[in-house]
């Protein structure tokens, strides 16, 4: 995720709303029935030869705030505990019901990249009542991002910032534009191999997933409950298999499915990116379709950008990307204003409707306003820096993607005939990745089946802009033990965004006693998009 399209939504999302927000649903399926006896508990294997439990020292963020803050000492490299210590930051907010608190819920809100100190506190009203009433809810800055020990590849911050205007914005359109991307990253890994190479290596999913069984620990928990969005699916399925016996409860949301992620731990180059393997540039097409079907089936009043028809509604979003290319309104380019409706399509209320008044402003030739941002949460660091290296560091080392920069055009243009413009987005997404200089020292590639101590409750959903429902399918039919439970609806992540009550109903059992949604349970959103 190291391409400035996704960057960019991460960066303004750490501030805003991560890759989640609360939901809500109807059921089409019979009542929850208890989840199936558990197999014998595989015994946890331990973090590290002798890793030592970080003592959580925690006190308020800020004066009068509800969270509290922490910092955790864990090994730069598990498989030397006495050596090098980084610091992870940590937030917790307290059970609101402390008489029937069960214990500690861990939350991964995605990325790679994403500060968990900054977006859980954002989005905490966004969890279902009986959750934050429940569970202590702890989550953190995974190693290399936000106020964790981070990959920061800059002296200062305005150098940061002039790099930072280099690439084009959202995808590179013609050939001079690709030379200026490519060279870009290319500039980009240069620098990170000079400012912290060891670091560099040891910012794996798997490391993350060690650091997280030793914050289990530190919090005094025998097993973990633990709900991860996105990327934080490939973390949750990582730790599952590394340490399958400490497993009470687990939450994988909007889903990267293993054997993607991993490029079936293949050898040699791969012959397409993390992101096309996936399927995020066909998910993205058929949300962005669904988009302007929904939009062109109301009336104005309700989506700015309607046409009267769904059809004509397509032909106006053709029309207007063409008309960008050839005429820029602003800043708003053809490229900028793709990425832009791709990153918009994420959450539904107010993101889709949001998107309709720009693409309508775009079309009538003005440029639009500025977003308006919500107020930074009451934590003590709540706009830590987050440059593209940092999700580089994680993605490019851990993920196989094609190394030869040469090779991303063919890829975009592949994908821009199944796609459509959100090909050309996801492909140039990952490019980053071809000169990337570190690969992770720990790694994990499977096997994702080992039989876990509880199943695994697996959420996808239909129309989703980044992690196509197959993900879900995938990861449900490659871990040992799992319920998939599909969000007939919008958006990226069911729980934290665009509005089912089914999910957050279901998912909220689950993690309270472990009941699971019957086999093939379909919940649908609370509110269709622009009715």
């Amino acid at each position: 995720m190291s391409a400035r399209g996704p960057t960019a939504r991460r960066r303004r999302r750490a501030a805003v709303v991560t890759v989640a927000l609360a939901c809500s649903a109807l059921l089409t399926g019979p009542g929850a029935a208890a989840a199936p006896s558990a197999p014998p508990a595989p015994a946890a294997p331990s973090p590290s030869p002798s890793a030592t439990v970080p003592t959580l020292d925690w006190s308020p963020c800020k004066p009068d705030s509800p969270w509290d803050c922490a910092t955790a000492k864990v090994p730069l490299d598990h498989a030397a505990p006495a050596g090098r210590t980084i610091d992870l930051a940590v937030v917790r907010r307290q059970a609101t019901d402390p008489g029937r608190r069960i214990g500690t819920l861990f939350v991964n809100p995605g990325g790679p990249g994403g500060p968990g100190t900054v977006q859980v506190p954002q989005n905490y009203d966004a969890f279902p009542k009986e959750l934050r009433e429940r569970f202590d809810i702890v989550s953190w800055d995974p190693r290399g991002i936000g106020n964790s020990t981070a990959v920061n590849c800059f002296d200062t911050t305005e150098e940061a910032k002039a790099w930072a205007a280099r690439p084009p914005g959202g995808f590179p359109v013609g050939a001079q534009e690709r030379k200026a991307w490519i060279d870009a990253y290319e500039d980009l890994g240069r620098r990170c191999e000079k400012r912290d190479p060891d670091l560099l290596r040891h910012v794996s999913t798997a490391d993350t997933a060690r650091d997280l069984d030793l914050l289990r620990r530190s919090v005094g928990e025998g097993q973990l409950n633990y709900l991860g969005v996105s990327y934080g699916t490939i973390l949750g399925a990582t730790y599952a298999n590394l340490f399958p016996g400490s497993v009470r409860a687990m939450v994988l949301d909007s889903n990267i499915a293993p054997q993607a992620w991993t490029d079936g731990a293949g050898q040699g180059d791969p012959r397409t990116t993390t992101f096309l393997r996936m399927g995020s540039d066909v998910t993205a097409a058929a949300t962005l379709d669904r988009f302007l079907t929904l939009c062109g089936s109301a009336p104005a009043a309700r989506c700015p950008f309607s046409a009267g028809s769904p059809e004509a509604t397509r032909a106006k979003f053709d029309q207007l990307m063409q008309r960008l290319r050839e005429r820029p309104i602003g800043p708003w380019t053809y490229a900028k204003t793709v990425a832009d409706t791709v990153n918009s399509l994420y959450i539904v209320d107010p993101g889709w409707t949001a998107l309709a008044g720009r693409l309508q402003e775009l079309s009538q030739g003005r440029e639009p306003k500025p977003p308006v941002y919500p107020p930074p949460p009451p934590v003590d660091r709540p706009n830590p820096y987050l440059g593209d290296e940092q999700a580089a560091a994680v993605w490019c080392a851990d993920s196989p993607n094609p190394r030869d920069p040469a090779a991303y055009h063919a890829l975009e243009e592949d994908s821009a005939r199944r796609a459509g413009d959100a090909g050309r987005f996801w492909t140039w997404a990952a490019e980053g990745c071809a000169t990337w200089p570190a690969r992770a020292a720990a790694r994990y590639d499977g096997p994702w089946n080992t039989p876990t101590a509880r199943p695994v409750l697996v959420i996808g959903t239909r129309y989703d802009p980044s992690t196509p429902y197959k993900g879900a399918q995938a990861m449900a039919g490659e871990l040992a033990n799992a319920r998939l439970l599909t969000n007939d609806g919008y958006g990226h992540t069911a729980l934290f965004n665009n509005g089912s009550s089914c999910i957050s109903a279901y998912e909220s059992r689950y993690f309270v006693d472990g009941t699971l949604p019957p086999p093939g349970t379909v919940c649908r959103p609370d509110r269709v998009p622009f009715s």
